[in-house]
């Protein structure tokens, strides 16, 4: 396939199955459901769906794949990181092909799949390979006659449960600390997006991964989700996803085997501009912090908080720049946005416009569908909106500015944290004590500081309160997938 970065229009379906043990196969129940085109509505493909039985049946894989004496488990430290290594190049290889399924399946543009996607997923796998043979514990000094350590050790079946919006990319954010700690994955992808999972099955068996190390069970949330986290043999769930669900997991660990739980759920994200900010880039990176993915973002900084010296001024470039942000077909290379990911979630961002309107804020533009092919909504910005409403305490998930007005730093401090996610933050100004008391003082697992969404591998991202427990990225989701032993040798009295 090349590594042209040219997209494809209509790239070829290829693995619509189940992948356990390293081979694609039917559901036990025979059962299928669609995957459709967001810009179209239309059927792309019919997947197998997974239930329960075949939750049963990759869990028992990937535990057999974890035993000791596996191919798996006498594996190098070393050589799980060449086969990560490996598995990146594939990606890299396939690269153009990728990103157009994510075109296809998610409505996301090609130079969003390309630049971001792609580009940064295979960045997290080539990190995550380099540390497979460096997590290490420690030697401990001990009291008396013992020598004692540390091993960190893998905690063994890990459930994976995907959101839609970074279909492939979130995969790749689980499995790669996963399999560089030497665990085993059942991964379930999203229903409305599976196929970009279910290409990167087949890269793991070409690649060299042991049968079972991997197993990719697409499904919905009720029947194949529930079951991988009410599941007696899996020891670790992890979920991206809404904090509503992410609560429901957590209902169902503590039912059954108290499994360990990492979180990454939603948010509701303060974007704080002072009026020393440098105000172009301000309007643009706030306007990112909301549009970009079609604002399908759980870290999106969707409260825009705006000193009240700047807030007109404010108020006019950002409704200039989400007039002028171009949404449309995901394949032209100056689409900037594509379409919201189903009817659902169109349904959801519309109804919210409409109860901003109704509890009084502003709106200055947008608002509306747009055509009545797919599933498009207008760049939509409110003003005077209040920290009350609807649209500023609830998760919109779309393409929706509330800009709201403050007065100094120590007002805006208390309103941003009055929110029971705590995901994100950023805040714009040229003064440094500023920037660095906000960032102290504002509860959220990431503050970006005059930029937003700016994500390293290296750089751990998670939730305080509501969005979430554990963390992604960087050497903290090492700790996520690892079990810490402690070792105590007693050492004998030499003979005299």
């Amino acid at each position: 396939m090349g590594d042209s970065r040219t997209p494809i229009a209509d790239p070829a379906i290829k693995f619509t199955q189940i992948f356990i043990n390293n081979e694609f196969v039917n559901s036990v129940s025979g059962k299928t459901f669609a995957t459709c085109n967001p810009c179209s509505g239309e059927t792309i493909a019919q997947i197998q769906e997974g239930d329960k039985d075949d939750v049963d049946n990759a869990v028992k894989a990937a535990r057999a794949a974890f035993q000791l004496g596996s191919p798996w488990r006498r594996m190098d430290a070393s050589e799980r990181g060449r086969l990560l290594y490996k598995l990146a190049d594939a990606l890299e290889r396939d690269f153009a092909y990728l990103a157009s399924l994510e075109v296809l399946d998610n409505g996301k543009p090609f130079s969003a799949a390309t630049s971001f996607d792609l580009t940064f997923g295979i960045k997290c796998m080539r990190y995550y390979a380099g540390w497979a043979d460096k997590n290490v514990g420690q030697t401990i000094p001990a009291d008396g006659d013992f020598f004692l350590y540390t091993r960190h050790e893998p905690i063994g079946v890990c459930g994976q449960i995907v959101a839609w919006n970074f279909p492939l990319l979130l995969v790749i954010w689980k499995i790669a600390p996963a399999l560089a700690c030497g665990n085993t994955v059942v991964v379930k992808p999203a229903e409305q997006t599976p196929l970009s999972a279910l290409y990167l099955g087949s890269l793991i068996k070409e690649v060299g991964f042991p049968p079972g190390v991997v197993n990719i069970v697409p499904g919905y949330g009720p029947t194949a989700g529930a079951a991988l986290s009410e599941h007696m043999d899996v020891d670790k769930i992890a979920f991206t996803g809404s904090s509503e669900v992410g609560k429901l997991i957590m209902a169902a660990v503590a039912k059954s085997n108290l499994k360990k739980v990492s979180l990454e759920l939603g948010g509701k994200s303060p974007n704080i501009i002072f009026a020393d900010a440098d105000m172009a880039s301000a309007v643009e990176w706030a306007h990112q912090g909301v549009c970009f993915n079609s604002g399908q973002v759980c870290c999106a900084g969707s409260r825009t908080y705006v000193q009240e010296e700047i807030y007109d001024e404010f108020i006019k470039r950002s409704v200039e720049r989400a007039k002028s942000r171009k949404i449309g077909n995901p394949l032209d290379a100056d689409t900037e946005s594509g379409p919201q990911i189903n009817k659902e979630q169109l349904d959801k961002i519309l109804g919210l416009i409409k109860s901003g309107q109704e509890e009084g804020a502003k709106l200055h533009c947008g608002g509306k569908q747009i055509g009545d092919k797919g599933f498009f909504v207008e760049n939509t910005v409110f003003s005077d909106v209040t920290d009350n409403m609807r649209i500023a305490k609830e998760e919109i998930f779309g393409p929706v500015m509330q800009i709201i007005k403050f007065k100094d730093i120590e007002e805006v401090i208390p309103r941003a944290n009055n929110t029971a996610y705590g995901l994100a933050a950023a805040v714009f100004t040229s003064d440094i004590n500023k920037a660095i008391m906000l960032s102290n003082s504002v509860r959220a697992g990431t503050v970006w500081v005059n930029c937003y969404n700016a994500f390293q591998a290296n750089g751990p991202f998670g939730g305080f309160k509501e969005s979430g427990t554990g963390r992604e990225l960087g050497s903290y989701a090492l700790q996520d997938y690892s079990e810490v032993k402690t070792v105590m040798i007693r050492i004998p009295e030499k003979n005299s």
